[in-house]
């Protein structure tokens, strides 16, 4: 059968979800917990390659086995032998033809910015600017983002020549949190860098680096000009909140401008 789970994880001692020869990964990790628990040369496929240093509180993967484990035992089973910053949420049978990146309708990414001081219980998990920001300013520009665009000035792909980089962003909200700004933003999906560079965008807009009518001029562009680019923030300031499928889910690459997405 195949299942896909819903794992969690604090992504600071991982290098990214992908596998990585002699690197600890979040899919290297999990693939060896599910091959101990099985005894099966099983293979794991994620929706979202989530960056070294990025966290995620529902990141999906799937997976065929042929164990006879309920399904509702699977997640205490390789809790049992996972680590103590990757745990899973749940477990669910699915169709032999789900798969949880092509399927997914769309990722819910969120990225703190702290504007309070330094506190070292929370810096593994946000972004500390440490100053205050313009949120309204912040939040004008985060309109700007919605609806379907051409995100090449927003990623990090060398090749962004060949590279589809048209996404669709459903929802962009900047709001604040006590002494931290939250950047919520739900989408088709991200290419490489894209939801860390929109994130620094946003940031330099707040703290009066950035006009909010540069961004505009950003996702309009069709080359790299000489033009000073947003920031890249950390990826310690980054979640993954949640990946979501239709009910009857389908293949996202029947849609033309996700034929590979990154998540």
């Amino acid at each position: 059968m195949r299942l896909k789970l819903v794992v969690a994880y604090d992504g600071t001692d991982f290098r990214g979800w992908a596998a990585q020869t002699e690197q600890r990964t979040v899919q290297s990790t999990l693939t060896n917990a599910v091959r101990l628990v099985s005894g099966e040369e099983i293979e794991i496929q994620g929706a979202s390659r989530t960056d070294s240093g990025a966290h995620a509180k529902g990141q999906v993967c799937h997976f065929d086995t042929h164990r006879g484990i309920p399904v509702e035992k699977w997640p205490s089973v390789l809790n049992k032998v996972l680590p103590p910053d990757l745990a899973v949420v749940s477990a669910k049978k699915v169709q032999p033809e789900f798969n949880s990146r092509f399927y997914a309708q769309d990722r819910w990414y969120r990225y703190r910015i702290s504007t309070g001081d330094p506190d070292p219980h929370r810096s593994r998990f946000h972004h500390c600017y440490g100053k205050p920001l313009n949120l309204e300013r912040m939040q004008a520009a985060a309109e700007v983002f919605l609806g379907e665009h051409d995100f090449r000035a927003f990623t990090e792909e060398l090749d962004f020549h060949t590279l589809n980089t048209v996404r669709k962003i459903f929802r962009f909200e900047v709001n604040r949190v006590r002494d931290e700004v939250w950047v919520d933003v739900v989408g088709t999906a991200f290419l490489r860098g894209m939801m860390r560079r929109m994130s620094g965008a946003i940031l330099e807009v707040g703290r009066g680096y950035r006009p909010v009518e540069e961004v505009s001029k950003l996702l309009e562009l069709k080359e790299r000009e000489n033009i000073q680019w947003p920031v890249v923030l950390p990826a310690r300031g980054l979640c993954l909140m949640r990946v979501r499928y239709e009910r009857r889910p389908k293949d996202s690459r029947l849609n033309k401008n996700l034929k590979d997405p990154q998540g």
